[in-house]
């Protein structure tokens, strides 16, 4: 009779086996009698080590380990979006029934709900060929999307029996198809998928179109691509969750994933509670009708942090094979980077810069490599948009985990402390942030836009990083030494600042701005500062060519001009001219 293998180390979430040479790699296992759910990350011999996805106080040594033979995996399918998680896809209002406030071990692998009756709508017809990632059926799971049924990837086949259409459960088989060796595979609603695989598609296209948020520091000077990857860094405080929170609400995107990893219990519990509160603004439903949560708090077990990131790419690979487009929320990826960190200790791994295994930057690139604009199985254009946000310790920028983001993503949003503690917000520092998506969709914004709307951007820009250069020398002699033309960039710098910059997310007309609208706000700035100019050159003194109520005028048209009646851009056009006109004339005589 074979040995079987049982605990020979517990060291926290680490595990170590005897007896476990018949074991993979990536193996999920049931540990110790409470049956404790855990994947093995390394072997040697006949040791094993396993993490374990719960709390491992009360195990005792020689308990048996019981391999699963499959690797940690996901249950895909309707009854995930208005859901809550935690990082192994168990629902934590399920959680709460069976335990209470905190999780009790040994729970098991609970997903979503398999008692639930679904809609089914078919989709094909018995003798039909129905290849990979094709859908076979519908199923209307929220009131705004549609879930499809898709076709397993790697399985394609003739039909040769199709329920009709009615009411199932997710472990109902609804089709059976036969494959080209004469096999059948059976459909169920779901499909079960490995968290660390990437799902297949077509191919991968080239970026180009943005992800309009409505944020107009977003949308106009740092776009972020759809497919494309952005990392949101900055200390306490600074307003990273309440960032991510706008852009999940405001984006463009079909679905969003929100991945709350490592933070506070507090702040996740605000995220739980404020986030079914939030109204979608397209169609005026609950924000949660297309969104999916992950909680794993700091004090929920630290390899459960580690996987909740795996787990949600996971679930927004899913919905992007069905031909959406979907925005991954992670917050914050610091927290997934220290949980490794933990885990790379108790395993006495060599530890590389600040403690972090040398690994770090291969698992981070991995991550956002899953981001992505893709053509899906079924010739579908869809897409997954990753944006992470990065707490660094004491808001230092060159510490490992936010220069390695850095490398692998496109948009780096950087927020500032003092703007924050200057109640500026978003609080992203114009100097310190960049976006490299400008030159893919330059086309995009030529077309649908305007042809000068990123010529405007980097005349804004320029002035930005004018005044910062002034500011220097105003702070040390102040700014009555400075030529009148330094001073007007002092002045249209302040107007790009509070007027364009600065967005207020409790203002009806301010919280979210169509793009028509930022681009006219940046042509009349930049009008006003043409005009200027044009006075300064002849000789009329700043005093004067700085007329107060209509700069005012200016920093205020995003609460003053409504985002649906442009019209008034014109007529305040129209009163800059005869303004700087008649100066000009009466300083000609």
């Amino acid at each position: 009779m074979e040995n079987k293998a049982k605990i020979i180390m517990v060291n926290g979430p680490v595990v170590k086996g005897r007896y476990m040479s018949d074991f993979k790699m990536r193996e999920m296992v049931m540990v110790g009698d409470k049956k404790l759910i855990g994947e093995v990350i390394s072997l040697e011999g006949d040791i094993g080590t396993i993490q374990v996805y719960e709390e491992t106080e009360g195990l005792f040594l020689n308990e048996v380990i019981e391999p699963t033979h499959k690797p940690l995996s996901l249950k895909l399918g309707p009854g995930l979006l208005k859901n809550m998680f935690d990082g192994i896809e168990r629902p934590l209002k399920k959680l709460f029934e069976l335990s209470g406030d905190f999780i009790a071990e040994g729970i098991g692998l609970i997903s979503i709900d398999d008692t639930v009756d679904w809609d089914v709508n078919m989709m094909v017809e018995e003798g039909e060929f129905v290849d990979e990632g094709y859908p076979i059926a519908w199923i209307q799971e929220t009131e705004l999307i549609q879930h499809k049924v898709l076709m397993p990837p790697g399985k394609k086949g003739h039909v040769k029996k199709i329920l009709n259409d009615g009411l199932y459960k997710l472990e109902d088989i609804i089709c059976v198809l036969e494959d080209e060796h004469g096999d059948d595979i059976e459909i169920k609603l779901y499909q079960e998928w490995p968290v660390r695989e990437q799902r297949p598609i077509l191919e991968r296209k080239t970026l180009s179109i943005p992800l309009l948020t409505g944020q107009r520091v977003l949308d106009i000077f740092f776009p972020i691509a759809k497919g494309g990857t952005a990392a949101i860094p900055g200390g306490f405080g600074t307003g990273k969750t309440m960032t991510q929170h706008q852009l999940a609400k405001w984006c463009d995107a079909d679905i969003i994933v929100y991945i709350g990893c490592g933070e506070r219990g507090n702040e996740m519990t605000d995220v739980l509670q404020e986030f079914p509160k939030l109204i979608d603004p397209t169609s005026g439903k609950s924000i949660m009708e297309r969104t999916v949560l992950i909680a794993n708090t700091s004090n929920m077990p630290v390899a459960a942090r580690e996987a909740s990131i795996y787990t949600g790419i996971t679930i927004a690979e899913f919905y992007r094979d069905m031909g959406y487009h979907v925005a991954v929320m992670a917050d914050s990826t610091s927290r997934w980077a220290e949980a490794l960190r933990e885990l790379s200790g108790r395993l006495e791994e060599m530890p590389a810069e600040e403690g972090y295994p040398a690994y770090l930057p291969s698992r981070l690139a991995g991550f956002y490599e899953r981001a992505g604009l893709v053509e899906t199985l079924c010739g579908q254009e869809a897409s997954v948009t990753i944006i992470g946000a990065v707490s660094p310790a004491g808001g230092d920028f060159s510490e490992p985990v936010t220069e390695n983001t850095k490398r692998y993503v496109n948009a780096f949003l950087a927020l500032d402390k003092r703007l924050a503690y200057a109640r500026h917000y978003p609080a992203i520092n114009w100097l310190d942030s960049y976006s490299g998506y400008i030159k893919m969709l330059e086309e995009w914004y030529s077309n649908y836009v305007s042809d000068d709307i990123l010529e405007l951007r980097a005349e804004m820009l320029k002035v930005l990083h004018e005044e910062n250069k002034l500011s220097d020398i105003v702070q040390l002699v102040g700014e009555d030494v400075l030529p009148d033309d330094q001073r007007l960039i002092l002045e249209i710098a302040k107007v790009i600042k509070v007027g364009f910059l600065q967005q207020n997310a409790f203002h009806k007309e301010d919280t979210y701005v169509p793009l028509q609208k930022q681009h006219l706000m940046l042509e009349i700035i930049n009008y006003l500062y043409e005009k200027g100019k044009e006075a300064i050159k002849m000789g009329i003194p700043i005093s004067v060519v700085k007329n107060l109520e209509l700069y005012n005028r200016v920093t205020r048209v995003k609460y003053t001009i409504k985002n649906d009646d442009l019209q008034d851009f014109g007529f305040l056009m129209q009163d800059i001219d005869k303004y700087y006109n008649d100066l000009m004339a009466k300083y000609k005589k």
